[in-house]
């Protein structure tokens, strides 16, 4: 196979920006064209940053593209990404997968009888904060790991991004939309879950858009924006995972995992850096030692200070993966069982049950200093 795979995008919207951005960063990737229903857009972002506008059904047919990254909204993912399979060409996703188990299962099977590849975000869990603390635990840093706590709450999203509604809607909230980066990351630890349990809620009906352009305007809310969630591991650990957009402040901790020895503190697993803390049983929290790996190094600015943003890691490694002949890190198998357990818990919260998963996966392989220097230019 050819060393670079030529790249294509569909979906030219707010998160596209990183992806034509980045890539140049990372071996085995050269973008050469996008799309979108939105023909402007389109061309927009292609002279942005220099690659071909074209209709979705020509970037199907672009015989020059390896690989078609499937940028749409949710609700759209399925459709898409089987669009793309069917025109013989492997598959990245934005998360989630699909925003049914049954659609990601058909995905899978599609992709098998093809011998197609098709990989997913979120791939945050290749920052360097996050494999440092991978690194930490499979050392045994804190004994085995038996319980933990996780957070991702704030007010919503209808107050920065140029287009909320859809947030809101079936296949949206904050489980389908900011679950993935949590749970690739508990998986990435611990490996996959056995079942689920959640309460769920929603503080209102209607939403208003505080954000421009569409300020003013009403948007209905069809899914649940508060989620309480258990997560019960193969390995037996047990875990709280709470997502909310009825949260206005709070102090609770990102993602904290509580092990045999001690206890480890893991950043915002939406991001690729920041500190990661551990203790002994000597309860003396302190910051582990910067390893110097390279998706944890800052490279842009934000309102918070600079940190590290290497979105496309997931897509380079997959690439590189079908060059080499390995498996991919952001793989099927894992987007299909965070699917099935983010699912699993709206269902939980719906039925008032303890929901068992019906997929498993194994953990990624882990991603250390020299695994990611392989990946960049």
């Amino acid at each position: 196979m050819s060393k670079e795979l030529g790249v294509g995008i569909i979906g030219c919207g707010n998160i596209s920006t990183a992806y034509f951005s980045l890539a140049p960063l990372f071996k085995g990737l050269k973008i050469l064209a996008c799309a979108d229903i939105n023909a402007d857009a389109a061309k927009l972002r292609a002279e942005e940053f220099g690659v071909k506008a074209q209709t979705i059904p020509e970037l199907l047919a672009n015989d020059e593209l390896d690989v078609i990254v499937n940028l749409t909204i949710p609700a759209a993912h399925f459709t898409v990404s089987k669009a793309i399979l069917e025109a013989g060409k492997h598959v990245y996703s934005e998360k989630p997968l699909t925003v049914t188990l049954e659609e990601g299962k058909e995905l899978q099977a599609l992709a098998k009888a093809k011998g197609l590849a098709v990989g997913c975000a979120p791939d945050t869990f290749l920052g360097g904060a996050h494999q440092l603390a991978r690194q930490f635990i499979d050392e045994g840093g804190v004994g085995r790991i038996t319980s933990g706590t996780c957070h991702v709450m704030s007010p919503g999203m209808e107050m920065w991004h140029p287009n909320p509604g859809f947030f809101f809607l079936n296949g949206g909230g904050p489980i389908l939309d900011l679950g993935p980066y949590y749970i690739a990351n508990l998986i990435n630890f611990l490996g996959p879950i056995k079942r689920v349990a959640a309460l769920t809620s929603m503080a209102n009906p209607t939403r208003l858009i505080t954000s421009e352009p569409l300020k003013g305007q009403s948007i209905p809310v069809e899914t649940p924006t508060n989620i309480h969630a258990l997560l019960e591991f193969g390995n037996g650990a047990t875990i709280t995972l709470s997502a909310s957009w009825d949260v206005w402040s709070h102090r609770h901790a990102n993602m904290e995992l509580y092990g045999t020895e001690g206890s480890i503190y893991v950043p915002d697993p939406n991001f690729f850096g920041g500190v990661v803390e551990a203790s002994g049983r000597n309860k003396d929290i302190q910051p582990l030692a910067d390893w110097e790996h390279p998706f944890g190094k800052p490279n842009q600015e934000s309102p918070q200070g600079p940190r590290a943003n290497y979105r496309t890691a997931g897509l380079a490694d997959m690439a590189m993966a079908l060059i080499e002949g390995r498996d991919v890190r952001c793989s099927i198998d894992r987007a299909l069982h965070g699917v099935d357990v983010m699912t699993s818990i709206l269902k939980s919260g719906h039925e008032g049950n303890f929901v068992a998963t019906t997929t498993t996966c194994t953990q990624p392989a882990a991603l250390g200093i020299d695994e990611a220097l392989a990946l960049l230019r």
